[in-house]
């Protein structure tokens, strides 16, 4: 009775309940934030993940600009029937090197989280020209001009410079041949060896069907092909996702 007594006299005064209430607060925040202080990194590594090359990087600079993020998700969620539609739930470490991140928070269209490889490059080109003549009910609108639009390649080095300052493991070599390297992976024949040797898993080609020149449109092809499949996901358990 007496403990009830005095929780009465904590709950009629109001400064007195503020008061212990934030010290009560300040005390959850403590122990939940001071433990990370300890850790140099809260992401686990996964085998596999890479920053994007300089061509995929330039896409997905064009993909922001163009707000796809705004009717397309990159998180897949770790229930059976979101899964079973777009593949393995998404990992902590897919996001690690991008700067925003891409989640998004509605889907008009479905989630591009792991789009990259389930269509040829001719698909992705024709449904960024005329998403209705592949998609006969979408509500997209069409980028068509991004496949006349020459790509801009004057600020790629210093894309990469400003995404290695926030933590994306570029590499003097990767930045001083980021022109060559987003040529090469867009360019057919071309020599790309030092592409390869500086990011694992590319795909070099020529994305829009032009092979004449470069353009928006191949970059954006690029960065879709890209998505999901830097990760081995038959290494994982998928039974384990729903234990």
């Amino acid at each position: 009775m007496d403990i009830l007594g005095k929780h009465g006299v904590i709950e009629r005064n109001a400064t007195l309940l503020l008061t212990l209430s934030l010290v009560v607060v300040c005390i959850g925040g403590i122990v939940e934030v001071a433990p990370l202080f300890y850790f140099q990194n809260t992401i686990e590594k996964v085998e596999g993940m890479r920053p994007y090359t300089p061509l995929e990087l330039a896409g997905r600079d064009i993909y922001i600009r163009e707000g796809c993020y705004t009717c397309h998700s990159q998180m897949i969620r770790p229930f059976r029937d979101e899964t079973e539609r777009y593949g393995h739930y998404s990992l902590a470490a897919e996001s690690m090197y991008d700067h925003p991140f891409q989640w998004g928070s509605k889907r008009t269209g479905p989630d591009l989280a792991r789009v990259g490889g389930r269509y040829s490059d001719e698909w992705h080109v024709e449904h960024l020209s005329n998403p209705q003549a592949l998609v006969p009910e979408s509500i997209m609108p069409r980028y068509a001009y991004l496949s006349d639009t020459p790509l801009d390649t004057r600020n790629v080095t210093a894309s990469l410079k400003a995404n290695a300052a926030v933590g994306v493991p570029y590499g003097e070599d990767a930045i001083a041949n980021a022109e060559r390297d987003l040529e090469a992976q867009a360019t057919p024949d071309a020599d790309t060896s030092g592409l390869r040797a500086r990011y694992n898993n590319v795909q070099a080609e020529d994305f829009d069907g032009n092979p004449k020149r470069i353009t928006e449109m191949d970059a954006l092809v690029a960065y879709l092909q890209m998505l999901g499949t830097l990760v081995d996901f038959t290494t994982y358990d998928a039974e384990a996702n729903y234990r």
